[in-house]
């Protein structure tokens, strides 16, 4: 859903949470190795370093709103980041897609990351359920949740998200 996101840019901060934190994992030498072990075995890293990451970034940057893709993941990752930022977001969005056309995107992307491999695919999805489903569970029940078909191409994906923006901006 990254593209698809892509496509809001202009309009609020993106931050890709894999990919952020393959870059941070470059960079500080003593997460590194953790992060990159942890992300290549298709599990979740740690709460408090991904929360970590995400304030430094919310910090140095000059916008007042965010977009966090992938983020949270898991119920420890919800409560870290409410704490530690003082607030919840003021909607979710959840890309629901069948977990075959999952596996097909995500193998078919080339981008050489040492996570595109059907074993941690398929953990990534044994693990998405297990600890994502709580999370949207709970953003539903809080009405913050706004579910996505996200079967289709990207430009028609794009057309179902467009309308919760336009409802969100209309409310601010």
């Amino acid at each position: 859903m990254g593209k698809v996101c892509l496509l809001f840019a202009d309009i609020e901060l993106l931050f890709s949470m894999l990919h952020k934190l393959q870059c941070r994992a470059m960079m500080v030498s003593n997460c590194s190795a953790m992060i990159l072990n942890t992300i290549k075995e298709g599990k979740i890293v740690p709460s408090e370093v991904t929360v970590k990451l995400i304030g430094k970034a919310i910090k140095s940057s000059e916008n007042d709103r965010f977009l966090i893709d992938g983020f949270p993941r898991s119920e420890e990752n919800r409560v870290a980041y409410e704490r530690v930022v003082g607030t919840e977001p003021d909607f979710v969005l959840f890309f629901d897609c069948p977990e075959e056309e999952m596996v097909k995107r995500v193998l078919n992307r080339n981008q050489g990351r040492v996570d595109d491999n059907i074993f941690t695919v398929k953990e990534r999805l044994k693990v998405f359920t297990a600890l994502n489903l709580p999370v949207i569970k709970y953003y539903s029940e809080k009405g913050k949740l706004y579910k996505i078909d996200a079967t289709g191409t990207e430009d028609e994906i794009f057309e179902r998200v467009r309308p919760v923006f336009a409802a969100l901006r209309a409310k601010n």
